[in-house]
């Protein structure tokens, strides 16, 4: 049985991959933002057979409110192996051109808020041996395209990051597990077109459960955006930065 916290736990992928996880009888621990919808959440999570299923409001970009919320999912699930840390937003990348607050807001959303909680968790689950630590990264930060590269660069943040606490973690006998998706279909891209790159919660979700048991470095969901991502990062620059993408 694992005991698991997940931040950002309304998030349309969180919320699958918990379901997975309720379903196993896992203990659960959920924080996001709003009340009423994790309050939702949780309510949900506990019918689909979770061991246990708390919660806690938090707002991820207050960094000192990050040790509390590993000491009280600590508490409640009577330990900690587990973490995955899936906030985040999708930034405007036309108003982060032009206004550099909002960009540096969205980098702190997207990336420092990311790392700080990822610190805090590898230390922890570090000083007891064992753990893992499961984080949504993105295949934006593969390489930034002016597209998105506000995005893409809070995401290249969590990649490295990741890789270092991995490299460190890995003789205290904790995993870390970068999930990178590309184009899922959820509430926050509804607004897209769609076609066939894109997948939906359920699909990435079996993904990460899969990942986090293995202990696996890098999950790419779907699979296929490995290869598309090892070409998309093998373009000569001088070829790149015609490309509209």
């Amino acid at each position: 049985m694992r005991k698991i916290l997940i931040v950002g736990a309304t998030s349309a992928i969180a919320e699958a991959t918990a379901r997975v996880w309720a379903q196993r009888g896992d203990k659960l621990f959920l924080a996001a933002r709003q009340a009423a919808p994790l309050q939702s959440v949780a309510d949900d999570l506990r019918t689909r057979g979770a061991a246990f299923v708390g919660q806690k409001v938090l707002d991820a970009n207050d960094l000192a409110a990050h040790p509390a919320l590993l000491a009280d999912a600590t508490q409640a699930m009577g330990g900690l192996d587990t973490v995955l840390i899936a906030h985040g937003t999708l930034s405007d990348q036309a108003r982060a051109q032009t206004d550099a607050a909002y960009a540096m807001a969205e980098i702190g959303t997207n990336g420092t808020s990311v790392v700080h909680l990822m610190g805090l968790a590898g230390e922890q689950l570090g000083a007891q041996g064992h753990g893992a630590i499961a984080v949504i990264s993105s295949v934006a930060g593969d390489r930034g395209r002016q597209s998105n590269y506000v995005y893409g660069s809070a995401k290249a943040l969590v990649s490295a990051f990741a890789s270092g606490l991995r490299q460190r973690l890995h003789k205290r006998g904790v995993s870390v597990v970068t999930i990178k998706p590309g184009f899922v279909d959820t509430p926050m891209t509804a607004s897209f077109k769609k076609g066939a790159l894109w997948a939906k919660p359920d699909q990435v979700a079996a993904d990460i459960v899969a990942g986090v048991d293995k202990g696996k470095a890098i999950v790419y969901t779907p699979g296929f955006w490995r290869l598309i991502m090892l070409i998309i990062r093998h373009i000569p620059e001088f070829v790149f930065v015609k490309l509209a993408l």
